[in-house]
């Protein structure tokens, strides 16, 4: 199917006007959590985000709070990179390799700066603490089953 302009030019195709919908609607491309100035990522950098109610139970638990970002739905906690490794981050957590917010048509809001050059939250004091808030046992700690 083609529609035809009535005073002449360009005809557009059926796939022509779906491609151009499909554009208007594309996603947002995702956004990667920034490093504020004066910061340092030796060890890479990830990020665990958690649902915004859970964020204000966590930050007690913690010794040492690194960076964190909020918007309305969830909080990040920047890691080091790999801190997924060999590690089952409790639902609703959810691991994000290099800091890469999918889905946020704007970085959330940088709401805790640790003093220092390291942005990093120790991966091992949050995941306990997120098991603690969820009620998951961590995974070391769970039976084996032969």
């Amino acid at each position: 199917m083609a529609v035809r302009p009535a005073t002449g030019g360009k005809v557009l195709t059926l796939d022509t006007l779906v491609r151009l919908r499909r554009g208007l609607h594309a996603p947002a491309a995702p956004r990667r959590l920034p490093v504020p100035d004066g910061m340092t990522t030796p060890l890479g950098c990830d990020a665990v985000a958690v649902p915004a109610r859970f964020g204000p139970l966590l930050m007690p638990r913690l010794p040492r709070v690194g960076c964190v970002y909020a918007d309305e739905t969830h909080w990040w906690w920047l890691v080091p990179s790999d801190s997924d490794y060999a590690l089952e981050w409790p639902a609703p957590a959810q691991y994000a390799t290099g800091a890469i917010v999918p889905d946020a048509p704007v970085a959330p809001d940088l709401i805790h700066r640790p003093e220092g050059e390291l942005p990093y939250t120790p991966p091992i004091p949050l995941y306990l603490a997120l098991c603690r808030v969820t009620g998951t046992t961590p995974i070391w700690s769970r039976p084996i089953s032969a």
